[in-house]
């Protein structure tokens, strides 16, 4: 029983200790409903329900990694391109590239000098 108790209170101060590193790494712009700095004081004097309010009122939606938002697209938003307009091709890969392939056979029957 005692283990129990002890792995319950690691795991609450992990989630508490997360989302006090997540307040502080977030940029100020990307928190919501209030300012970053109360944020902070909400989660480090709150605990567990001020690391509760965090993860459910203050930060942003969506998957933040780098700056880089995973969803809405920030070029959609901005109206900049169009779903109409066809994507630029990307490299080929070497078995996409039927030049790469030429030459790989060419060399492996022994038809090219270098």
């Amino acid at each position: 029983m005692l283990a129990l108790a002890a792995v319950l209170v690691l795991v609450a101060l992990g989630i508490w200790l997360y989302c006090l590193f997540e307040v502080l790494s977030t940029d100020e712009g990307h928190t919501r409903h209030l300012p970053k700095f109360a944020w902070f004081l909400i989660v480090l004097l709150g605990f567990e329900l001020g690391a509760v309010a965090w993860l459910l009122f203050g930060r942003r939606r969506g998957f933040v990694t780098a700056d880089v938002t995973a969803w809405p697209p920030d070029f959609l938003l901005s109206g900049e391109g169009s779903r109409d307009e066809p994507a630029a091709p990307g490299p080929l890969g070497p078995d996409d590239d039927p030049e790469f392939l030429r030459q790989l056979d060419r060399r492996l029957r022994g038809d090219d000098p270098s």
